[in-house]
């Protein structure tokens, strides 16, 4: 009940509540990537995000020199602190540094309905390979990542690196992501998003969303930029977005191949490294003067 006094000429706010997010994810000093990505896309996308912290990083646009892990229990107390007062409508996450941390997060999106298997999607965005290719995660943290989180994702979203580290496939031609595909799908996620944004090939980034029986190839266009730090978060986090707002799979993932490509058309100059992509493109100059 509104119960702002009448005769006051206060006008009343408006005070219905947008959709929710949960990204689960570290954070990034510089502002590009991880949580900050993603809250800038779920704001852009017309959501309301909210975080459960699992790492502080120490980077620039030049790289990560050091990262101190939250810990497990206070990333799980995260989870279950905003899921049981505000809700959420879809959760995603970034980096999960540990074993620990991973099963952590399970057993509280368990508990809170957040998963495949729950009324909550999850999309798990696989962060387990620096922008040169490097690995991120120590051996056991990779093989809770594949042999546990994978099982209870609607959607996860290797880029190839990742998918080198998770399968052993090197994939070099556009004709391997269907074989990238199957091999992820194998461990249990309902849905595998295969981002092969890192073939040199074309003029196209082409990625492919398989369900375990049909792919949906989804092109888009290639821009000649090396500011690509915070692409797949944003492409995730869009995602995300979709979903929460009640999108279908398929939807959703092709709304966030647009937002993405977009960002990554107005990306920006930074530092004296890698550039964040943008989100800018969605606030006009109209909109803020």
């Amino acid at each position: 009940m509104d119960s702002t006094p009448t005769g006051t000429g206060i006008r009343p706010a408006n005070d219905t509540a947008p959709p929710t997010a949960l990204t689960i994810a570290g954070s990034d000093s510089g502002g590009s990537a991880g949580m900050h990505a993603d809250l800038r896309t779920f704001f852009s996308c017309g959501v309301h995000g909210m975080t459960a912290v699992t790492a502080v990083t120490v980077q620039n646009t030049l790289g990560v020199s050091d990262m101190v892990e939250i810990p497990p229990e206070t990333v799980a107390a995260q989870i279950d602190s905003v899921a049981s007062d505000i809700g959420v409508n879809a959760a995603k996450t970034g980096v999960l540094p540990s074993a620990a941390c991973i099963e952590a997060v399970l057993a509280a999106c368990d508990r809170q309905g957040i998963g495949r298997n729950g009324r909550t999607p999850l999309v798990l965005d696989p962060v387990a390979a620096s922008r040169n290719g490097e690995p991120l995660l120590r051996d056991d943290a990779l093989a809770a990542l594949r042999d546990e989180a994978f099982p209870r994702a609607t959607l996860v979203t290797p880029n190839l690196d990742e998918v080198r580290l998770l399968t052993g496939i090197e994939v070099s031609d556009r004709d391997q992501l269907w074989d990238a595909a199957k091999a992820v799908h194998d461990f249990g996620p309902e849905y595998v998003l295969i981002k092969s944004g890192h073939l040199p090939e074309g003029p196209e980034c082409v990625d492919l969303l398989f369900d375990g029986h049909e792919a949906v190839t989804l092109p888009g266009p290639r821009y000649s930029t090396v500011h690509t730090h915070g692409a797949g978060d944003a492409f995730a986090s869009a995602i995300t977005a979709a979903l929460a707002r009640g999108a279908p799979m398929e939807r959703a993932v092709r709304l966030g191949k647009r937002f993405v490509s977009r960002s990554v058309r107005h990306a920006y100059p930074l530092g004296s490294g890698v550039g964040p992509v943008s989100t800018f493109w969605r606030v006009s100059s109209r909109s803020i003067h």
